[in-house]
């Protein structure tokens, strides 16, 4: 398979299963996911779908168990929207990039100064003045 049609199949597989997880999935254990990327194999057998799930570790957990649960239903929906001769077996792997982003952002804040802002009152009373001059010239 090309990989621009490999990467068609791979966004097609990352729309199907955001859509499905988002709108679909009844399941009380799957929430505040994000699905982050999919990877079609070239043989497109199976595919990884990137995730990321903000909360405790618990909650990551009990969310990666609801993912897998709901593993057939998902590809029940995928295979419906792909009509390819294999419908991928999909495999959901925890992504902490978000996260980590999250961390360093804080820790920035942290450690760098807060920018200096500029007072609004000293800018307007440097063009009041620069007003008065040219109307006494003239």
């Amino acid at each position: 398979m090309t990989t621009r049609r490999l990467a068609k199949a791979a966004e097609a597989i990352r729309e199907t299963v955001a859509s499905t997880v988002l709108f679909e999935l009844r399941d009380p254990r799957v929430k505040n996911v994000t699905i982050l990327n999919a990877e079609a194999a070239p043989d497109m057998r199976t595919a990884k779908v990137y995730v990321s799930i903000m909360g405790t570790p618990k909650e990551q957990s009990l969310c990666m168990h609801g993912l897998e649960s709901a593993k057939g239903f998902i590809q029940a929906k995928l295979a419906d929207r792909l009509q390819t001769r294999y419908t991928p077996v999909l495999t959901f792997v925890l992504d902490p990039a978000v996260k980590k982003s999250i961390e360093a952002s804080r820790l920035l804040r942290e450690v760098l100064p807060p920018p200096v802002e500029e007072d609004e009152d000293s800018d307007s009373e440097e063009l009041s003045d620069d007003t008065d001059d040219s109307t006494e010239s003239g």
